[in-house]
């Protein structure tokens, strides 16, 4: 044996752990079936700019270790995420907040728009939530609901309000102040000159192979190495044999225009049913871009199948149950670490990828 550790997938949780492997003194091969490093935080230059290719991610967390980790691999930027919401031509604030009250009711103080939402979930009347749509006016109230959350969701399942979960949505960001910053964390920005070159830097002087499907190469590539981290789907490792895991899927239309500015902003939602997209991104404004052109991706959301990109696992009660049974599976691989989004059947933000990947490296390299 060849190696220390096969690593499957050069994303965040796989580069992590081997660097920290041959950090430790380990021999460590990754490997990853696509011609590129850096999973689904890949950004490739179009004109200078850098492009999300399979959908925005903005790094924010609270976790100092896992924030001075990525700053070793990285410079940060200051960028902070304030999405719009468009709905037929309206434009609102996202997280809902004062701008966002003002433009829907006309009120100017806290006082006005906590009154306003209060008397609306009086009118609604619902006491235990059955599926997300009473949830959200529980919440939020009628027109909140109505406009900005309606018709986002049901782009964004596939399905009905009333017949998805009320769990889905316990809690909404509502603020009575004129914070814009959608996410409230401490550490938050992009890295300088794109995700890939994040990556890149993690995996530098680590033997990576590009372009090798582990699943279709599974027995001469495990004899390579003692141990094995995969970080693909669950499912397809062990062949389907209990079903396939569920997942929402997303298809991109990325086009460069030839304007400086399209939207004026990174992202904009757009929460009505007729609208096809759910959201457009222009991506320089990431990075305050100054490019005389611009590139920007509509996003749709669709139901997953098999051959397509898994992005939201499905986690309800169904897929939970399939996936404990994979889990238990995958306990009886003694030679095997299951991690990340698709190996754990779990939505992960960056910082919790990463986090957890540390913590496996705890475990695992004594």
């Amino acid at each position: 044996m060849k190696y220390d550790y096969l690593v499957v997938g050069a994303g965040l949780y796989g580069a992590v752990f081997a660097r920290e492997a041959v950090r430790k003194g380990k021999k460590v091969l990754v490997i990853d079936k696509r011609p590129n490093v850096a999973g689904n935080v890949f950004t490739e230059q179009i004109e200078g700019i850098n492009v999300h290719k399979y959908g925005a991610h903005i790094f924010h967390t609270n976790n100092k270790e896992v924030w001075d980790y990525v700053n070793r691999f990285a410079e940060f930027n200051r960028f902070t995420n304030s999405p719009v919401a468009n709905y037929h031509g309206e434009l609102y604030s996202l997280p809902f907040n004062m701008y966002t009250f003002n433009k829907m009711w006309g009120v100017t103080t806290p006082e006005e728009a906590e009154a306003e939402i209060k008397k609306q979930r009086e009118e609604a009347g619902i006491t235990e939530p059955k599926n997300l749509e009473e949830q959200a006016i529980s919440l939020v109230g009628k027109d909140i609901y109505e406009k900005l959350i309606k018709g986002y969701t049901e782009k964004q399942w596939g399905r009905p309000c009333t017949e998805l979960p009320a769990f889905i949505i316990k809690r909404l960001p509502v603020r009575f102040t004129f914070d814009n910053n959608y996410f409230n964390a401490l550490y938050q920005g992009i890295p300088v000159g794109g995700y890939t070159k994040m990556v890149e830097n993690m995996l530098d002087g680590i033997e990576v192979r590009l372009n090798c499907d582990y699943l279709e190469n599974k027995a001469e590539l495990d004899k390579l190495a003692k141990k094995v981290i995969y970080t693909g789907p669950i499912d397809a490792y062990f062949g389907f044999k209990l079903g396939a895991l569920e997942y929402r899927s997303v298809r991109f239309e990325t086009e460069v225009l030839d304007k400086p500015n399209f939207q004026g902003n990174a992202a904009v939602n757009y929460t009505d049913r007729e609208t096809p997209w759910t959201r457009i991104i222009e991506h320089k404004w990431f990075e305050f871009g100054t490019q005389p052109k611009t590139v920007i991706s509509r996003e749709y959301s669709s139901e997953w199948k098999q051959g397509d990109e898994p992005y939201y696992p499905v986690n309800d009660e169904k897929n939970g149950k399939l996936y404990a049974e994979y889990k238990q599976l995958a306990g009886g691989e003694k030679d095997v670490i299951f991690g990340g989004r698709l190996g754990e059947y779990k939505y992960y933000d960056m910082d919790v990828v990463i986090a957890s990947a540390l913590d496996a490296c705890r475990k695992e390299l004594v």
